[in-house]
């Protein structure tokens, strides 16, 4: 049975409350059941798909989609229970983590790409980004051919650090490329004129700008650097625990709830300052609304 056929025959259970006592043969889930326990990996600062709120408590859409298959496995398999164990990850860390098991699901901002599926699994797609440049307005960065013999900031471990990278070389543009440990490290390098621009995930830009007190000031380039779809992290050894959480996420899709969800985080105010993003949903993310996709190719998101 193909992994779609499985989740649309998992969600139609969902949709009847058709509940099964026994647990699929999945090492995770055996884990899950034996310990009580689900760990869960969460970003800091990563607004609003993870984050602190104002009482230190890990917010955010990711958390929300994450929070929605640890329901499913509460009733599914009578675990009323399940204990849910929150684990800071940070972008080094968040990749060995998963790994090695130390984290069940990563719900933060974590691109599926090739490189990647090689250590770890990714969920169906739940957002798609365009990494892009900011900077400031008075620096005139339209594209990646502007930062030529100039110093840009970028976030460790990052798939826009490593585009950035093998443009630097490929394109000879003798960039100096700076890593932040966080976003907003690397939004920092660039308000304090040590990078001309800071290059990352255009919602996550976004996020720091609407924070920012002098916000118009700076501006996003147009041109999109590369395409990033986002995941929620798992093992790679365990496809029936893949096929679980994949089902949930088809299921929030199918039945519409993903709407909700998805206005509550980038189109209304939102913990702890109020902020309201105003991102309308990208008709890249409508696509796999409809149709849902694990690919980790870009292309598949165009």
């Amino acid at each position: 049975m193909s992994t779609r056929a499985w989740c649309a025959g998992f969600a139609l259970g969902l949709a009847g409350h058709a509940w099964a006592a026994e647990l699929p043969d999945s090492a995770t889930l055996r884990k899950i059941r034996d310990t009580g326990v689900i760990v869960l990996g969460y970003r800091v600062a990563s607004v609003p798909f993870s984050y602190l709120d104002g009482k230190l408590k890990p917010i955010g859409y990711s958390m929300d989609l994450c929070h929605r298959v640890v329901d499913q496995l509460r009733q599914r398999f009578d675990l009323r229970e399940l204990e849910v164990k929150l684990v800071a990850v940070t972008s080094a860390t968040r990749l060995p983590l998963v790994a090695n098991g130390t984290v069940d699901l990563e719900c933060g901002v974590t691109t599926n790409n090739a490189e990647r599926q090689r250590s770890q699994s990714f969920s169906i797609t739940t957002f798609v980004a365009e990494s892009r440049l900011l900077s400031k307005k008075s620096s005139q960065v339209r594209g990646i051919d502007d930062l030529r013999g100039q110093a840009v900031a970028s976030t460790i471990a990052t798939t826009s650090i490593q585009y950035l990278s093998s443009l630097n070389q490929a394109r000879k543009l003798d960039m100096k490329i700076l890593a932040g440990a966080d976003d907003v490290d690397g939004f920092r390098m660039m308000q304090a004129d040590r990078a001309v621009a800071f290059a990352m995930d255009d919602v996550l830009l976004r996020s720091l700008l609407a924070t920012a007190p002098n916000a118009e000031a700076y501006t996003i380039s147009d041109e999109a650097l590369s395409i990033e779809p986002y995941g929620i992290g798992l093992t790679r050894e365990d496809p029936a625990f893949k096929q679980l959480v994949d089902s949930v996420i088809v299921d929030t899709y199918r039945r519409g709830d993903i709407q909700a969800i998805y206005r509550k985080w980038f189109q209304s105010p939102i913990p702890p300052r109020g902020v309201n993003l105003q991102l309308p949903m990208s008709e890249s993310l409508k696509r796999v609304i409809q149709s849902p996709t694990d690919s980790p190719d870009p292309q598949a998101y165009r």
